[in-house]
């Protein structure tokens, strides 16, 4: 995955090679750079990083000083790139791209499940992601501290409000989904959706393995966890951020799922900073 997702981002970028490397840079010009954090963040990424590194010169040495997960400081080193200068500076903008948006990611994720630290809850993500990138921004979340979710569509059930729309009410969606589950091989994960108190008894009703509250308020959170009783796992979803995790997360439900972690995370500010010299560190 990494090595396709890479060589795409390369192509990409320079189709027929770096035009301004090539007449700027002699051709047996040697660099060393450091990649160093601008702000403080939780590292991901760094083999997506080399992968670029090196698919654009083998030949580049690429040290990594510390592991994915790891927190860093504002003005930490996360790794150093050595050889070729031109490939360095023809791979640099891709390697750091990934590594940016990976590592905020991570650092978005940390900020959450901090945030919801001795409550039991978990923090996952959702199918909200990049397309093209879902394996990478998946990982990252891992290494911030939080949990995947389904992976695609194909891996679990998760009837959402317009499929339930389609389904009717009260005991005719019981029976409805009561159906679907017997379709289902035994180790295949259901869920449904909710956004009112309402639905919830027809649907925990039919055995289901989750019920997600959606956009609930806390107090309906609350009463929704008394009223499950542990018949299922209660997930809460909408309006997540780390200012409102604990308070989300004290309500009692087990998972608390957040889109932006991927689809609207903010890249961390990471930049290659050039040795002049080339010096060693």
């Amino acid at each position: 995955m990494i090595e396709r997702v890479v060589a795409a981002a390369l192509a990409e970028d320079a189709p027929s090679g770096d035009l301004t490397g090539s007449v700027l840079i002699p051709a047996g010009a040697t660099a060393r750079a450091d990649v160093v954090a601008r702000e403080p963040g939780v590292c991901a990424g760094l083999a997506v990083f080399r992968e670029a590194m090196v698919q654009t010169d083998p030949a580049l040495e690429v040290l990594p000083l510390m592991a994915d997960g790891d927190r860093f400081a504002a003005g930490a080193t996360l790794a150093t790139v050595a050889g070729n200068a031109r490939a360095v500076l023809a791979a640099e903008r891709v390697a750091l791209n990934l590594l940016q948006r990976l590592s905020g990611i991570a650092t978005a994720t940390r900020a959450h499940v901090d945030a919801a630290a001795g409550t039991g809850a978990r923090i996952a993500d959702t199918r909200k992601t990049t397309p093209g990138l879902r394996a990478l921004e998946r990982y990252a979340v891992r290494c911030g501290g939080g949990f995947n979710h389904r992976d695609s569509l194909s891996d679990a059930v998760l009837a959402k409000d317009n499929h339930l729309a389609l389904l009717g009410t009260g005991a005719e969606l019981t029976a409805s989904l009561r159906a679907a589950r017997a379709r289902l091989g035994h180790t295949v994960h259901f869920e449904v959706e909710i956004d009112r108190l309402d639905q919830l008894e027809a649907v925990v009703a039919a055995g289901v393995d989750t019920v997600m509250l959606d956009n609930f308020g806390l107090e309906d959170l609350a009463e929704g966890v008394r009223r499950v009783g542990g018949r299922c796992l209660v997930e809460a979803s909408g309006n997540v951020r780390p200012e409102t995790v604990a308070a989300i997360a004290a309500t009692g439900v087990d998972v608390i799922s957040s889109g932006s972690l991927t689809h609207s995370v903010r890249a961390l500010d990471l930049g290659l900073d050039f040795r002049a010299d080339g010096s060693a560190p």
